[in-house]
């Protein structure tokens, strides 16, 4: 006897912004990005560009949805936001620099590769940054990987540490020796303060 083996469904994954805003169109750009021997989904892709496919019922709700549209709104704003990396303390010197010029604040979260509790709460911070990716920007600095002059000048001595740099000066900071949910608290607090800095 024989087996039939199937390769894994094959998904290309959408930007919002490739994504077209015209209704009739969602469907047919959803079903042209799978492709995979699952009958199931055969059948969908089927539905979903009327006329090719005749099953009672069935292609009269995918007309009436395209015609009104989706039922909400998709929301285009990152869930995560990659921590930018500083790799030397000119670039850190540029980072800083920029930001004044822009009047803008800048989040610099020190950590180290062999630091647990910096590693648990880098993806935290990441879902942090993506609530204000529009008004700041994060970056995270390896005290690894950077000269100690560096980590001295900014008054690092524990990790992880997440500082907010305005004017070119550190205006506060947080040490994350705690739980994590109770830092990204911190931290969110130290950003709304910001302004009374």
């Amino acid at each position: 006897m024989s087996k039939i083996l199937h390769s894994p469904p094959s998904l290309r994954f959408l930007s919002p912004n490739s994504i077209p805003r015209d209704p009739s169109r969602e469907l047919s750009v959803l079903s042209s990005t799978i492709s995979c021997p699952n009958p199931a989904i055969s059948i969908f892709k089927k539905l979903s560009s009327p006329g090719k496919f005749n099953l009672p019922g069935k292609n009269r709700v995918f007309r009436a949805w395209s015609q009104e549209g989706p039922l909400q709104e998709v929301d285009d704003s990152p869930v995560s936001f990659e921590l930018e990396p500083i790799y030397s303390e000119s670039q850190f010197d540029r980072v800083i620099a920029e930001a004044q010029q822009l009047e803008e604040s800048v989040i610099i979260v020190w950590m180290a590769s062999w630091c647990r509790k910096c590693i648990y709460l880098k993806p935290k911070l990441e879902k942090l940054a993506a609530d204000y990716y529009r008004r700041l920007r994060f970056y995270r600095v390896d005290v690894n990987n950077v000269p100690h002059k560096l980590v001295t000048r900014a008054g690092v001595t524990k990790m992880p540490t997440i500082q907010l740099w305005k004017d070119s000066r550190k205006q506060a900071e947080v040490i994350g020796g705690h739980k994590a949910y109770l830092v990204v608290n911190e931290v969110r607090e130290m950003i709304e303060n910001e302004d009374t800095l």
